[in-house]
């Protein structure tokens, strides 16, 4: 399973309808927010996978909590919002009030929500990396790879099939990411593509439009 038949099929669609009656947050804004958040705490676990000790503690949490099972099994993501929120505060340390301050506004989902929605998505997330280190047969030392692997992957996917608005917000949140390589994947990511200004976004209309697009705004 590729990052984008995650964000496109059926788990996905289940957990944002449970974070829709939940939240009464739109279950497309909460995919297309799932759509962005997927590859940051990707990026971010790639990073941070560079590190041993990280690499070996990311590993044995895949082996212990997030065997994938939670996407045969959706349902299990409104039991988890605390372990999905002590994951977020793990992966993005300092930065996640930065992080949820910019989902928030490019998303359109209030801050007080934005979080618990997170946390959500995070066991999700965590479950489909899982799955795929299972899938591949990878351990510590090979995480790095594996997740950079992902994200190629995705991001190539994203950009042969342009139709699709949540292909085009994929596309476009792995694009900035690799246009502007800066070495921390908050400035690569949120900074470039979701902070404005730069030269993808003025040519692609930023996420802003893309989740205008994908609403029917």
């Amino acid at each position: 399973m590729s990052l984008l038949d995650l964000l496109t099929g059926n788990s996905s669609n289940q957990v944002a309808e449970q974070a829709e009656n939940k939240f009464g947050i739109s279950k497309n804004q909460i995919i297309a927010l799932l759509a962005v958040a997927a590859p940051l705490v990707i990026s971010y676990l790639r990073n941070k996978s560079k590190d041993a000790n990280e690499a070996e503690a990311l590993n044995n949490a895949l082996d212990k909590d997030h065997d994938g099972s939670i996407l045969n099994d959706p349902s299990q993501a409104l039991n988890r919002q605390a372990e999905g929120n002590s994951i977020l505060d793990h992966i993005f340390g300092g930065n996640k009030s930065a992080v949820e301050n910019q989902l928030s506004a490019d998303t359109g989902i209030s801050m007080d929500k934005i979080g618990p929605v997170l946390a959500m998505l995070a066991p999700v997330i965590m479950g489909y990396i899982g799955q795929q280190k299972q899938q591949n047969n990878v351990g510590a030392g090979g995480l790095g790879d594996l997740l950079g692997g992902i994200l190629g992957g995705a991001q190539n996917q994203a950009q042969a099939q342009q139709s699709n608005p949540l292909n085009d917000i994929l596309g476009s949140v792995l694009g900035g990411g690799q246009s502007q390589s800066s070495g921390n994947p908050l400035n690569d990511i949120l900074g470039s593509v979701l902070g404005g200004g730069n030269q993808q976004q003025s040519q692609q209309g930023g996420l802003g439009g893309l989740l205008g697009s994908l609403f029917g705004k």
